[in-house]
């Protein structure tokens, strides 16, 4: 596919309207192609895939092609392709999220999901990520991530993203001359430790947070965790077929 004059780029993201990562997204993809956004209107990181069913959505538009719904990720995704923009789009990027996607931490990213979306209506789709290390109160090199993400795209528009799959790009958090490279890469198993801390309100009624501190990636030396602390951008295809095939062969030796 090629990008340019005529394509239609919709972006979106999970951190909010206002993120400074789609502010970067958008000036990467600067005289690209027809550029629209519809984000939500608010942060959304970690909604993973799930849609606002049971309420009515909301957009606002700040101009002409830069709406935010209040809504999930996948909700304003779901909108921009079938109501509010003119027509589906050609290609959907989704980020650039302040923080890694890495591993089996796409599974709850909302940025993801809104990449995923797309694609699960044929849509080209790639999902952007700075990975600030361990240490979330980096400074973010939005330059680098700039840089990393023109070059993305040019690889993109010589060669396509398969159908049915989500190209997951985590960009390491480094001046562009520490980045050591391109490279394609598996998922990892990211670990957590395990936290839940109960507390009391003021109401002496019990809450909770959940969710603790990064501990290491399990996996190959070439999965996308390792590669991206090393200081490689890393490029993970993900499927929407998510069927184990080696176990369905096991499963279907049940069969009766």
């Amino acid at each position: 596919m090629l990008i340019g004059a005529g394509v239609r780029i919709l972006l979106s993201n999970d951190d909010g309207i206002e993120a400074a990562g789609l502010a970067a997204l958008g000036r990467a993809v600067e005289g690209m192609g027809e550029v629209w956004t519809v984000a939500p209107a608010t942060e959304q990181s970690a909604k993973s895939h799930s849609f606002t069913m049971h309420e009515p959505l909301r957009v606002k538009r700040h101009d002409e092609r830069r709406i935010s719904v209040n809504g999930t990720p996948a909700d304003a995704v779901y909108l921009a392709m079938h109501g509010l923009l003119p027509e589906k789009p050609d290609l959907v990027l989704s980020g650039i999220n302040r923080g890694s996607n890495l591993g089996t931490d796409v599974h709850y990213s909302g940025t993801v999901a809104a990449a995923r979306e797309a694609a699960n209506h044929d849509v080209p789709a790639v999902a952007f990520s700075l990975h600030l290390g361990h240490d979330t109160g980096q400074h973010a090199l939005w330059d680098t991530a700039i840089a990393v993400v023109r070059e993305v795209l040019a690889l993109v528009s010589r060669h396509g993203v398969p159908p049915m799959t989500v190209l997951n790009v985590n960009i390491p958090n480094r001046p562009l001359g520490e980045i050591r490279g391109i490279r394609g890469a598996t998922m990892s198993h990211r670990r957590y430790e395990t936290l839940v801390r109960e507390s009391t309100d003021l109401r002496g009624q019990p809450y909770y947070w959940i969710g603790g501190p990064h501990l290491w990636f399990s996996g190959d030396h070439d999965a996308d965790g390792p590669l991206c602390d090393e200081g490689f951008v890393t490029l993970t295809p993900l499927a929407l077929d998510m069927t184990d095939r080696k176990a369905l062969d096991t499963l279907r030796s049940w069969e009766r």
